[in-house]
Formats: C-alpha cells, sequence, structure tokens
C-alpha cells in the first residue's frame, strides 16, 4: 500500500518565449472573505465537476489510504450548501472526474488502477469500469501497472474520452469510446515523463498535452497520432485551459519543489532555471509565448470562463484561488482557501465557483477534506 499512496500522492501534486515581459495588475484586487462558504466533506478529495442538467456539484473520494481509509466513492453536493445530498460508490479509488453532462456521464479516474469508473449521473450509480492498462510483471517478480493516471477530458458528441497514462518511460493518450466502453486506441510519444495536464480542442480535432519536459504536445484526434510538439519556457507545466474563441492555450507552471526533484532525479541533464509561480499564455498554433503572468505558489488548477472573460486558477501552497482579466491578464479577485485548494468547477449560470480543498500535514490523519463555494 505504501507504494500505491506515493504515486497516487505524486499523480495529484503534479494533482497532477524569452523576453516576454510578465503581465500583471497594478492595483491588486481584494475579495470579500463573506464570498466564500466552505464545507468538510470526506477524506480523500480530488477533482470536481458541476452538472447544470442535475443541479449538482459532483466530486470524488478516494477515501484516502491507511488502515484509517474511507469508503471509495463519487458525492452529490447541493451546490447551494455543499451539503451531501447522494454517495455513489466506487470499487476503485476515485480523483480525476470529467463530465459529459448531456449525456448524464460522469467518468471518474481510477489512478492508481489505470482505469476509468463510469457513473450514470441521473440514475446516481457506477455502471462500470473500463481497463486502459493490464499490469505487467516487473523485474522484482511483481505484477504493476506501468501507467497512471491524470487528467480526463470528454468529446460527448463524438462519443469519445480522453485520458493522460503517464510514466517516466514514455507517456501515452488512451481513447476510450463512450458508447460501447471499449478501449480503442493507446497513442504513445507523449514525451518520457509525466505528463499531467490535458485539453481537447473538439472543433479542431487537437488534444493538447504537457509534459514535465518542458513540452506541449498535440494529438490528432482524426489521426491517432502526435503532429506537434514544441519546447515551452514552463519547468513544469500542469494543467491546460483552451480560448475556444482564439489560439491561446493557458497553462500553470507551478514551481514545486517536489516535482523539481523528481525531474532532477528522473531527467538527464536537467536543470532548474525557473521558479515557476506563474500561468503561461501561448499560441497553441506555432508554440509562441504570447504572456507570463505571474501567480502564487504551487499553481495549479485553471479554468477559463470566455463568456465573461476570466480566468481562475488554484494555488495549491498558497492556499488561495485567483482570479484574473483573460484579456488583460490583470488580477481581478483573489480568495483565501487553505491549506492546498486543487480542483475547480464553474456554475455559469449562477456565476458560482467551486474548489476541492487537501488537507495539509498539519491536519489530523483521515479528517474529512473540504469543497468551497465561491459567489463570483
Amino acid at each position: 500500500m505504501a507504494r500505491r499512496c506515493t504515486v497516487a500522492a505524486f499523480a495529484v501534486a503534479i494533482a497532477i518565449g524569452m523576453g516576454v515581459p510578465a503581465a500583471y495588475a497594478a492595483t491588486p484586487a481584494v475579495s470579500s472573505a463573506a464570498a466564500v462558504q466552505r464545507s468538510a466533506v470526506a477524506q480523500g478529495l480530488y477533482e470536481l465537476a458541476y452538472s447544470a442538467r442535475q443541479n449538482a456539484v459532483y466530486v470524488a473520494s478516494s477515501g484516502g489510504f491507511g488502515d484509517g481509509a474511507g469508503p471509495a466513492q463519487v458525492l452529490k453536493l447541493d451546490p447551494a450548501t455543499l451539503a451531501v445530498q447522494a454517495t455513489i460508490p466506487l470499487e476503485r479509488k476515485g480523483f480525476g472526474v470529467v463530465l459529459d453532462d448531456a449525456n448524464d456521464r460522469l467518468y471518474v479516474g481510477n489512478t492508481v488502477d489505470t482505469s476509468v469508473t463510469v457513473v450514470d449521473t441521473a440514475q446516481g450509480k457506477a455502471l462500470g469500469i473500463v481497463q486502459l492498462m493490464e499490469k505487467k510483471v516487473g523485474k522484482d517478480g511483481k505484477a504493476s501497472y506501468t501507467h497512471d493516471l491524470r487528467e480526463l477530458v470528454v468529446d460527448g458528441a463524438n462519443h469519445r474520452l480522453y485520458v493522460t497514462g503517464h510514466s517516466g518511460q514514455g507517456s501515452v493518450l488512451f481513447v476510450v469510446d463512450t458508447q460501447s466502453l471499449k478501449l480503442l486506441d493507446t497513442i504513445p510519444g507523449l514525451g518520457n515523463a509525466k505528463a499531467p495536464g490535458l485539453a481537447l480542442d473538439a472543433a479542431n480535432k487537437r488534444v493538447y498535452t504537457s509534459n514535465l519536459l518542458g513540452e506541449v504536445v498535440v494529438v490528432g484526434t482524426d489521426t491517432g497520432k502526435v503532429e506537434q510538439r514544441y519546447k515551452v519556457t514552463a519547468e513544469q507545466p500542469m494543467n491546460i485551459a483552451l480560448d475556444p474563441a482564439g489560439p491561446r492555450l493557458f497553462i500553470t507552471d507551478q514551481g514545486s519543489e517536489m516535482i523539481r526533484k523528481y525531474q532532477g532525479s528522473s531527467i538527464e541533464g536537467f536543470t532548474s532555471t525557473h521558479p515557476g509561480k506563474r500561468v503561461l499564455v501561448l499560441d497553441r498554433t506555432t508554440g509562441k509565448e504570447l504572456a507570463s503572468i505571474p501567480a502564487d505558489a504551487g499553481t495549479l488548477g485553471i479554468l477559463l470562463d470566455a463568456p465573461r472573460k476570466r480566468l481562475y486558477v488554484t494555488n495549491r501552497e498558497a492556499g488561495t484561488v485567483t482570479g484574473y482579466d483573460s484579456d488583460s491578464y490583470q488580477k481581478t479577485g483573489e480568495w483565501s482557501v487553505p491549506t492546498h485548494p486543487n480542483s475547480l468547477a464553474l456554475d455559469a449560470r449562477s456565476n458560482v465557483l467551486y474548489v476541492s480543498i487537501k488537507n495539509g500535514d498539519k491536519e489530523e490523519k483521515g479528517a474529512q477534506e473540504s469543497v468551497a463555494r465561491i459567489a463570483l
């Protein structure tokens, strides 16, 4: 169990052009604490999603690890009060999630089991598990998975689910048919390093991934192969958001010391040259850097509200969520949500942001973790 715990913790932690001037707000905005409400929900919370169709927040709970671990489940929360309305039991520990609201499906990444659990949100139950890879016997004679999971994206209209399987020996992109719930393809070439970031441009038939070699790798959903890759100045490119109205790609550059140590021990010749703590803005067609937006320590989650021209990021180590104008890159607000804000979801109709929050080392072992509601 110790190895599985370490793999999951690292997967979530990453959970999980030169000369361009940094963009910043001349007058930092201060946001009211009254806008934030928070509720302790369950052990081992990770990613979440808001369903307009069900008017509910769904959050994955792995239950944690060890003797005091709770059950693996998806929790359905009241979007106004954050009270638990229902629990959906899972056979395996859930971490990442993506929602296909139009088809009443929530896909849950079982990070340490290299599989995906399919949840019917209308019926409130798990439908089954899609196994993406089988265990392999290593040199030590023990069978284990060679890849773990992090992010998931879904193309509901074309019945496809994309999941990154990352490994220092060669990260891959899994492609699942969401009608048959079968694995269609395993696309190699995402780089010999962890590949934490994932975003879908369905209109242009492209999937964008990031890796800890400082690259963005672009996969064609029509060709099933890597179509483009480019180096970026982000040393720890994490989560990705796409601008649907233009070519911009937003990437969080975390600056984690733990990841820096991983890079130093696993990437030949690696030397750290950038502290991170920013959002990198690229032209995704060329890889050209357009801006670098300073952020707080541990920049991780990212969400673009394109109609309102707002960009939100979680700063895992700083314990904050920061809002920016997505055109000017100026700071529009900041909310304190300690200890470790992780994942973001938006109720666009009500202009409400939801945040999953991890406990820190000082919290009692087995303590419940939280979800925050931010009235924007």
